[in-house]
């Protein structure tokens, strides 16, 4: 860490925009050290509060009674949701599809923190590529918990590309990806309503769960919304 505190470790163009991850320490709580995302000079994601990417995959998964459980992840991030689903003796393997190939290298060169605990695991596929394309499309793979991470909400999109699955006809594809009883969840940063009810349209088991922290830096507390719902035997097909 430099005297500044502050280290810009890549500064990328992307078709999304400009990419950047840094590191730094906080000022307010010395010797914490933060791995952040921006795009296009916007806040993305941090490596300081990651209990709603976290709990992402373990609801889902828990959701699920299953074993052996495929996980596909929508979007590689930092990895916490990926790793989150690794830990779970529930899952056999987790494929990650990411549409960044700068994303998929920050990972490969060991510079996030997650990447000594992700890189060379066995039970991980990374795959770049649009996972919101591929749940557009049809199935080639069953997956048993399809856990999506990339948006800000379903209302707020990285790229205009993503809107169609927000739908109530893009659900019923997604939903064609499933395994009987099987599980998807969707990150946000807020609750939607209009997504809620198409959500409803499509499944008959729809849960939103909120997951509340304590933000130390602005001092109040953040809410992330996680809409989950199950595909029964008669709806994945």
């Amino acid at each position: 860490m430099s005297k500044l505190n502050f280290e810009i470790l890549t500064y990328e163009t992307t078709p999304l925009g400009l990419l950047c991850l840094r590191r730094r320490e906080l000022l307010s709580q010395p010797g914490t050290i933060v791995t952040e995302v921006t795009l296009n000079h916007e806040f993305l994601m941090s490596s300081l509060y990651t209990d709603s990417e976290q709990a992402l995959a373990k609801i889902a998964i828990d959701m699920h009674s299953g074993d052996n459980l495929s996980v596909l992840v929508g979007g590689l991030g930092l990895g916490y949701t990926a790793h989150e689903a690794l830990i779970s003796k529930q899952v056999s393997q987790v494929t990650v599809v990411e549409l960044l190939p700068q994303v998929i290298d920050w990972l490969q060169r060991g510079i996030i923190p997650l990447s000594p605990a992700l890189q060379n695991n066995p039970r991980l596929t990374l795959i770049e590529g649009d996972a919101y394309g591929r749940l557009a499309g049809p199935p080639t793979d069953l997956f048993d918990v399809i856990l999506i991470d990339v948006d800000h909400s379903p209302d707020e999109h990285l790229d205009q590309a993503s809107i169609p699955f927000y739908t109530a006809e893009g659900l019923r594809a997604a939903r064609q990806h499933l395994s009987a009883n099987g599980i998807l969840g969707i990150w946000s940063y807020a609750e939607s309503s209009p997504f809620t009810y198409a959500l409803h349209e499509v499944f008959a088991n729809v849960e939103v769960a909120p997951v509340t922290h304590y933000n130390r830096l602005i001092n109040q507390e953040q809410t992330d919304w996680l809409f989950f719902a199950r595909a029964t035997e008669n709806e994945s097909r």
